[in-house]
């Protein structure tokens, strides 16, 4: 039965948890917002779960160093690669790809969260300063994966938005199993926009269709109003959708 005032659906499938694994300089910025709402009611829950590990137990010495100066001079340092791979290697047990959050990674979409939220979990790595030595990257196999185009001062902020994409998508996490259709993104389109009470407010009142109960030209509406946004906001999304459309008449 589901509980409405969690908006966890506690009939829904009971696998093995999905695990979260983090590797970072900063343990103590986890669960941070995900231990709130759906999310933190889903960790509770045990949909998921999530164990973080510090990189600086990883060390070489009694300072518990994890950077040095780049070769080939330059501002900032490195994450070295022998204690970066060392953490890495502690945790080989733990399931999913091993991401890299990184500026210079492939950008994140939708469906690359729908795919991960889908399998076991993930293993995230958190980088700081200018970034990591590459021959850690090349080792490990890491897929560098980049919130889009700007720079944070780490990898945590990243990871934690990259987690709240997926575990929103578990099973059991919405209370509404159909929730994320409409979302952003997972049509091809932006949302549409949305409306609530009260019906005229400052002067504005809802689109007149949205009170008509006609269910067909409700969602013929919401289509032409999120093409239109999508158009006009996001080109990139709208020649891919255009593109994907004619495919899809094809």
């Amino acid at each position: 039965m589901s509980d409405p005032h969690s908006g966890i659906d506690a009939g829904a499938d009971r696998r093995s948890p999905w695990q979260a694994t983090v590797l970072t300089l900063f343990p103590e910025m986890f669960p941070g917002s995900l231990g709130l709402s759906l999310a933190g009611k889903a960790l509770a829950a045990e949909r998921w779960d999530l164990q973080t590990v510090n990189i600086r137990d990883y060390a070489l010495n009694r300072h518990r160093s994890v950077d040095d100066t780049a070769f080939g001079g330059g501002s900032g340092m490195v994450m070295r690669a022998d204690v970066v791979a060392a953490a890495i290697d502690a945790v080989a047990a733990q399931p999913g790809p091993r991401i890299y959050l990184s500026p210079r990674g492939r950008r994140l979409e939708q469906s690359m969260v729908r795919d991960w939220a889908t399998g076991p979990g993930l293993v995230l790595l958190c980088g700081r300063y200018e970034g990591l030595d590459q021959r850690c990257i090349d080792r490990c196999n890491l897929l560098e994966v980049s919130l889009g185009d700007f720079v944070l001062s780490g990898g945590e902020p990243a990871a934690l938005t990259l987690l709240d994409a997926c575990v929103r998508l578990l099973p059991g996490v919405m209370g509404a199993a159909d929730g994320a259709a409409e979302d952003s993104f997972e049509n091809g389109l932006l949302e549409y926009p949305l409306y609530t009470q009260p019906r005229l407010w400052d002067g504005r009142a809802v689109p007149e269709v949205l009170l008509s109960g006609h269910h067909a030209k409700i969602e013929a509406w919401r289509k032409q109003q999120s093409m239109a946004i999508t158009e006009a906001r996001r080109p990139d999304l709208w020649r891919q959708y255009l593109g994907a459309d004619e495919d899809d008449q094809s």
